[in-house]
């Protein structure tokens, strides 16, 4: 049997996504920006998934722009909104817990003169908002917030962040990174008070190589590279035309059953946790309560494991999990979220994240859980005391 829960990574491609994208390829394979008929339907692709992305965002679609996926329209929405409103102040706040394309991207706007505050995070993944409003200057220009955090699951009421920001200080820009939530949750940015907002196509079932960044109508950024005049010199290049519109038939059959989805996701997560923790001795759960957690994401410590070792002693049995964040599980460094979260490096080691996507089913995680059963207890023998 294969089981894979690496999901927040990235997902198995949906079959209407594939069948979409193999007709564009195929048939509307014209360039976009091209004038004449197979450049038109291409077109009309791009514009039609914009307007069934617009009006699940409830925004209008020339607020919105395509990109490579979630890494560069984080980047571009913070380099390129700290270097064009540069002068209305030079103070940046992000949460501890980001993402490294927000996290080392404002930190590098350091060398431009920019000073970075970093809100913490407490042991559950949240954050206060009183400390939050605290950290808000008169020369705050953004604020950068993930919506669901991508090792641990906290969401953050982004809804109350927005309305905080905007009341402490009007001029004050907020964008929120929404790769994990885009597609399980809903989010509307104008009610949220968002001013920019990315998503990332491979992590909801379209294929990798795409994404989104929401602009609010009037404002602007500094392009991080220039070209052709496509999307207003925003993002500047030819348009992925087949992932866009992949993109747009995935959302609109998401959001088309969304509470039903999020709720088997739901159901399988507290499946999987109950029986591990009821069934294996010394787990722990990492991730917050289930009010304030995403149903897709569940980090779970093995005491006296190492988290590395489980993960391929369980890839050997057809088992797909991770330590944490793609972005750096193939690095030396340790989870930055987890250590944000004040876990020690000892019980950093020994966790792993299951994140689960619609695909999956009760029998993976009997399956899951018998095997854990098996290599857990063996792996703990060579542990030295």
């Amino acid at each position: 049997m294969e089981v894979y829960l690496d999901n927040a990574a990235t997902t198995k491609v949906m079959d209407k996504a594939v069948e979409k994208t193999a007709l564009v390829f195929n048939l509307n394979y014209g360039n976009s920006a091209s004038m004449h008929k197979k450049g038109m339907e291409a077109e009309k692709e791009v514009i039609h998934s914009k307007k069934i992305l617009a009006g699940i965002l409830k925004i209008e679609p020339n607020e919105l722009y395509f990109t490579s996926g979630g890494t560069e329209s984080n980047n571009m929405a913070i380099l390129g909104a700290a270097r064009i409103y540069h002068r209305r102040g030079k103070h940046i706040i992000v949460s501890a817990y980001e993402h490294p394309s927000v996290l080392k991207t404002a930190m590098s706007l350091e060398e431009e003169g920019f000073e970075v505050s970093i809100l913490k995070v407490q042991k559950d993944g949240s954050f206060l908002l009183e400390e939050l409003e605290k950290l808000i200057r008169e020369d705050t220009i953004l604020v950068s917030i993930m919506h669901v955090n991508n090792e641990v699951g906290t969401i953050a009421p982004i809804e109350k962040i927005g309305k905080l920001i905007k009341k402490k200080n009007q001029n004050t820009l907020f964008h929120v990174d929404a790769v994990q939530s885009f597609g399980k949750l809903e989010i509307f940015p104008k009610k949220y008070l968002i001013d920019y907002m990315s998503v990332s196509g491979h992590k909801l079932y379209a294929p990798k190589g795409i994404g989104i960044l929401y602009i609010k109508k009037g404002l602007r950024l500094k392009p991080l590279f220039y070209g052709g005049g496509h999307q207003e010199g925003v993002r500047p290049g030819t348009e992925n035309t087949p992932a866009i519109a992949a993109l747009g038939t995935v959302a609109e059959q998401l959001y088309a059953n969304l509470s039903e989805n999020y709720e088997k996701l739901g159901h399988i997560k507290k499946y999987l946790r109950d029986r591990i923790l009821n069934e294996i001795e010394n787990t722990y759960q990492n991730s917050p309560s289930d009010e304030i957690t995403g149903n897709h994401i569940l980090n779970i410590r093995f005491e006296d494991v190492k988290g590395e070792v489980l993960l391929h002693s369980l890839e050997e049995k057809g088992i797909y999990v991770s330590t944490g964040s793609a972005c750096s599980s193939k690095k030396t460094e340790l989870s930055s979220t987890l250590l944000a979260l004040g876990y020690t490096s000892a019980q950093v080691d020994s966790s792993i994240r299951f994140s689960f996507s619609l695909d999956n089913t009760i029998e993976e995680m009997d399956y899951l859980v018998e095997q854990l059963k098996q290599i857990v207890p063996t792996l703990r023998k060579f542990v030295k005391k």
